[in-house]
């Protein structure tokens, strides 16, 4: 019997491209009360000369970058309010790939996650055509107009963003059949996850990237309303078989379970295996570390356009895996598997200046996730064997004339 059910679509090269990102700007139209961004603002924006320094510097140092391919990514704030910087400096990453004839030179995507309301602008949609046949962008919608206007409303009022978000999601799904959202679960939003993910699939939206916030804001009882909430959307998906062509993060065949010795030495998150350069032209090891990023540490600065990278300042970061950061009952733990954690709140939540403490404010919320989760896939397993069966058993009475 064939597979009905559909898998998430794979990061592109399997994770083995590099990922350099650029802060173009920290200002942004919208004031997400979830967001970490705590230093947003208006005066600090990349200069196409500093980008264009750090990719001189990235793309003559092929012993330090010698991944298969490379993902350049375009972050704010919001990194559309800066089209112009972007589009000129595409041109000269494309130019400079050619003429050096790197290996990166049609192995590459630009990358964005934008909040979608200048994405119908005359600038953006000629940057889009140029270069569609290596870009990839995410439209952050967070689910219903309830859910979505009660965190991401505009800066200076309650204004809800969904309806100038919204307009243009038919145009990006023209654009981008495949794109998938990211949506964001915090402690006030728990109510509406089941709605909102069955709205996002209603709009057209296949791949629904969702994840609850790292930060410590969860209430007593909220991995109880999170799991009755994740329990009944689980029900609607086999229900309605929306699995066939949908798929949501929070539920996945890889997690909770104890982690095999490979897991242990792996970190799962890329920060030292990124790259970030903001306006200054400082590096760091993921865009976590820049000062609009931290509420209470400094920030932690790898190099500069100028000196290059410090591998005394990025090997930390390298040698970081579960072991390292992790107390022993996280490591023992029964459902550790997919258990997630941002190495830059790790930083700013840790009781020291240390990379090496792990936040587990989602303790909770992860194993009211795997309860489900477990629910789901027993369920659903159970349809299909069933639906196998009768498929043999109407094949097997089958008078053959």
């Amino acid at each position: 019997m064939e597979n009905p059910v559909k898998e998430s679509v794979p990061v592109w090269k399997d994770g083995r491209a590099k990922s350099i990102t650029f802060i173009v700007t920290k200002d942004c139209q919208l004031a997400c009360k979830y967001c970490y961004l705590v230093g947003k603002n208006t005066k600090e924006r990349m200069s196409f000369d500093v980008a264009r320094q750090a990719v001189d510097y990235i793309l003559s140092h092929r012993e330090d970058f010698n991944d298969d391919s490379v993902v350049w990514d375009f972050i704010g704030g919001e990194p559309f309010l800066e089209i112009d910087l972007i589009d000129q400096l595409c041109d000269y990453i494309k130019k400079e790939m050619f003429c050096l004839d790197h290996p990166w030179f049609n192995s590459y995507r630009f990358s964005f996650s934008t909040n979608g309301i200048n994405y119908d602008s005359e600038k953006v949609q000629h940057y889009i055509k140029k270069n569609h046949t290596h870009l990839s962008i995410g439209i952050t919608i967070d689910g219903t107009r309830r859910k979505h206007d009660l965190n991401r409303v505009y800066k200076g009022s309650q204004k809800g963003s969904y309806d100038d978000v919204c307009r243009n999601i038919p145009l990006w799904l023209s654009q981008f059949p495949d794109g998938g959202t990211k949506v964001t679960i915090s402690s006030a939003d728990i109510p509406y996850i089941y709605e909102s993910v069955l709205h996002l699939f209603s709009l057209g939206i296949h791949q629904v990237n969702i994840n609850c916030v790292f930060e410590d804001v969860w209430k007593e009882g909220d991995d109880h309303r999170f799991e009755e909430q994740l329990l009944m959307l689980a029900d609607e998906i086999i229900d309605q078989e929306l699995y066939r062509d949908n798929t949501c993060t929070f539920f996945s065949e890889n997690i909770g379970k104890p982690l095999d010795k490979q897991q242990q030495r792996e970190n799962w998150c890329g920060a030292g295996r990124m790259l970030a350069v903001d306006a200054e032209g400082n590096f760091y090891p993921c865009t976590r570390f820049a000062g609009y990023s931290l509420r209470t540490k400094k920030p932690i600065i790898i190099g500069n356009i100028h000196d290059g990278i410090d591998k005394n300042k990025l090997r930390p970061f390298l040698t970081l895996d579960r072991l390292t950061q992790s107390t022993q009952e996280c490591i023992d733990c029964d459902v550790a598997s997919g258990c997630a954690w941002c190495q830059g709140e790790n930083y700013d939540a840790a009781q020291s200046d240390t990379i090496y403490q792990r936040s587990t404010a989602i303790c909770k919320m992860h194993k009211a996730r795997v309860r489900a989760n477990n629910y789901y896939w027993n369920r659903l397993f159970r349809k299909l064997e069933l639906q196998e069966f009768e498929t043999i058993r109407r094949k097997s009475t089958t008078t053959i004339c």
